[in-house]
C-alpha cells in the first residue's frame, strides 16, 4: 500500500520568516488521519528566511533529525554544542531527558530543511547532538543510511529508535530498490525531482506513506534527491 500525499494537501502555516508545511499533525494543524506513521511522528518542510530562525526552546524524549535541503542551519544548545549544517548534510538531536536549543538561518539566502521527529525506544537518557556531512555522490544511485538506530549502520549518525533515515540521489531514468522487513512502515519524500515508487508517481515534496510493501522500486523521472524513513510500525 502506497498512499500519495500531494504537497498541496499538506497542512501548514506561513509566519513570514517561516513557511512551514506539515506532513503530519503539528502545532495548529490537526488532522486525525495524519497523526504519524508508525514511530514517525513529524515531518516538517520548512522554508526559513535569511537572518531568522527558531529561538531557544526545549524538547524531551524525541529523536529530531534535520536534513538541510538548501542553505544551512546553525544549531546552539545548552550543552555547549554549536554547529552549522549545510545542504545535503544531516544533524541529529536526541532530546532525551531534556535539551534547550536554537536553530537559525545565518546565511544570506533562504534555507530549506526537512525536520523529522521519530519516537524513541529509550527515554530519559542524557541528551545529545551531532552532525555529519553526507556528500551527494556517496548516495548516487542508491539509498544510504544517514541516521540509524541499527548498530550495523556504522557510518550513520546514531538514533535511539528502531528506525533509519536514508538518502539517495538518482539521475533521470535511474532506478534503485530498497527492501523493507516485515512489519515496517516507511515514508518517502522527494526533496527535488519526480519519481515513481512501485508505479506510483511522486512530484517534488509529495509524501508517500508506505506499508505492506516488501520492496520499494524507485525510478527517477527526472534528476531527484530523496529522503526515506524506515520505522517500526
Amino acid at each position: 500500500m502506497i498512499e500519495r500525499r500531494p504537497f498541496d494537501s499538506l497542512g501548514g502555516a506561513d509566519h513570514g520568516w517561516l513557511d512551514a508545511k506539515h506532513h503530519f499533525s503539528f502545532a495548529s494543524y490537526h488532522d486525525p488521519k495524519r497523526m504519524g506513521w508508525g514511530a514517525l511522528r513529524v515531518w516538517n518542510d520548512d522554508t526559513i528566511a535569511p537572518g531568522t530562525g527558531f529561538p531557544p526552546h526545549s524538547h524531551g524524549d524525541m529523536e529530531i533529525i534535520t536534513y538541510v535541503r538548501e542553505g544551512a542551519i546553525t544549531h546552539r544548545d545548552n550543552l555547549g554544542n554549536e554547529g552549522r549544517t549545510e545542504a545535503g548534510d544531516v544533524q541529529v538531536m536526541s532530546a532525551g531527558s531534556g535539551i534547550t536549543h536554537s536553530e537559525y538561518n545565518l546565511e544570506p539566502g533562504t534555507t530549506r530543511i526537512f525536520q523529522i521527529w521519530i519516537i524513541p525506544t529509550e527515554t530519559g537518557k542524557p541528551p545529545s547532538w551531532g552532525a555529519k556531512p553526507f556528500p551527494r555522490g556517496e548516495r548516487s544511485g542508491k539509498f544510504v543510511a544517514l541516521a540509524s538506530g541499527f548498530a550495523d549502520d556504522t557510518d550513520a549518525l546514531p538514533l535511539r529508535t528502531d528506525a533509519r533515515v536514508l538518502g539517495a540521489t538518482l539521475k533521470a531514468g535511474e532506478s534503485t530498490t530498497y527492501v523493507l522487513a516485515d512489519g515496517r512502515q516507511s515514508y518517502l519524500v522527494p526533496s527535488t525531482g519526480s519519481v515513481e515508487v512501485n508505479g506510483v508517481k511522486l512530484d517534488a515534496r509529495d509524501g508517500a506513506a508506505i506499508r505492506n510493501e516488501p520492496a520499494l522500486r524507485v525510478t527517477a523521472l527526472e534528476d531527484a534527491e530523496l529522503v526515506l524513513v524506515d520505522a517500526a510500525a
